[in-house]
């Protein structure tokens, strides 16, 4: 659950190292044109068997971990390909935190730019919030965007963002959103470098006209009359 600048709800452990992103979203589940249904797919093989059926000790499958918001991990998180999939199928799933002593840079750049927060902590925290993640009791805990501090029963820590992600938490923006706000300096600049250079401005689309080309949008149909 997100307040304000606090997030805070259950966590649960996933003590798996190197959990790269063909595990957390596998390649069967990349078929659609959008972003629907991926939550089915996360982390299909370690929630479910050859035959479809759920493994009942993956402590995702565990009816009391329905609500979880936060995981725990290893080390190296959402290493291996750069399939932002793995990301939209954790924030569809539930998941609005991750915290870990390190990720995979290519995931870190993509869950950050999407609003997924990813918190890294020394060994030593990770190894406690495990364990305070292992108990339902104990298993809560709190994330200060303001502050930059993660508390559970166990661990009090500070973490860093940067500047910009920082920012982005804060104002629960994302990279598009983030882009937006510059939207002033963007069409100034714009205006001001085509009045010095009028000669770059629509290159494609004059050269088009200039050769006599059909704009693609009156172009006749093809492939069985499909556009």
């Amino acid at each position: 659950m997100r307040e304000q600048h606090i997030l805070s709800g259950k966590m649960a452990p996933l003590a798996i190292e190197n959990l790269d992103t063909d595990q957390i979203m596998p390649k069967q589940f990349l078929h659609g044109i959008d972003k629907a249904g991926l939550d089915k797919g996360l982390l299909y093989d370690l929630r479910f068997d050859a035959a479809g059926r759920q493994r009942p000790g993956f402590v995702l499958n565990q009816p009391e971990r329905a609500d979880v918001e936060i995981l725990v991990a290893g080390a190296n998180f959402g290493c291996g390909s750069s399939r932002e999939h793995a990301v939209w199928g954790l924030q569809q799933y539930g998941i609005q935190a991750i915290i870990a002593p390190s990720f995979g840079e290519i995931f870190y750049s993509n869950a950050m730019n999407n609003q997924l927060l990813l918190v890294m902590l020394p060994e030593t925290d990770i190894a406690q919030l495990m364990a305070d993640a292992g108990s339902l009791e104990t298993s809560h805990v709190h994330i200060d965007l303001q502050t930059l501090r993660v508390k559970s029963r166990s661990v009090d820590a500070a973490f860093s963002l940067s500047e910009r992600h920082h920012r982005m938490q804060l104002e629960r923006t994302d990279l598009i959103g983030m882009s937006l706000t510059y939207q002033a300096e963007i069409t100034h600049f714009a205006q001001r470098h085509w009045v010095a250079y009028p000669w770059l401005k629509d290159v494609a689309l004059r050269t088009r006209q200039q050769l006599g080309a059909t704009p693609r949008a009156q172009q006749p149909a093809s492939f069985g009359g499909k556009a």
